[in-house]
């Protein structure tokens, strides 16, 4: 597992923004980041050519209500356990709050809010934030993130999943 005060910051904010469910300018915000992130070029690609109710439908089926499952809850407790709200919530609430943070509306296991603490600590001075950081790879994202990776990008029925699924992989391999 790399060191995570080794891992880009704005990546992190990009793989957790790409979680979110997809608006009206979503697309053009994909196609202003895929001039930076070549990565991005294909699903862009693929994506213009869809109404935004189907990119929307395979949010919804990936990561909030898929039928007969879910197939990626971005929920620790959900992804481990089955159900929301579980043990994990609490750890990671009192993780953010000895760093001076808070889950503001999404639970504490939200992977999206895991990854986005995660950049903030990798760009905190090295001492506390070092320790909280490393307990929130080794605890928590280590922990059922490589497993959510490689269901999405096996499972995503389009290509930004699959590359969102293979780019968070990478953060578990040196």
């Amino acid at each position: 597992m790399p060191i995570p005060g080794s891992i880009d910051p704005e990546a992190l904010r990009l793989f957790a923004g790409l979680l979110a469910s997809p608006a009206g300018d979503s697309l053009r915000v994909l196609q202003d980041l895929s001039d930076e992130h070549s990565w991005l070029k294909q699903p862009v690609d693929e994506l213009e050519a869809l109404p935004l109710e189907e990119w929307q439908a395979e949010h919804t089926r990936l990561f909030i209500s898929g039928h007969p499952r879910t197939v990626c809850p971005p929920f620790e407790s959900a992804f481990l356990g089955g159900t929301m709200f579980g043990a994990s919530c609490g750890r990671l609430s009192d993780l953010y709050r000895r760093a001076g943070l808070e889950a503001e509306g999404a639970p504490p296991d939200y992977l999206g809010t895991m990854l986005e603490c995660a950049a903030w600590l990798a760009e905190q001075p090295c001492g506390h934030s070092r320790e909280l950081s490393r307990e929130l790879w080794q605890d928590h994202l280590a922990a059922w993130v490589p497993r959510f990776s490689a269901t999405l990008r096996m499972d995503g029925n389009l290509a930004l999943y699959r590359e969102l699924g293979k780019q968070m992989e990478g953060l578990f391999h040196d």
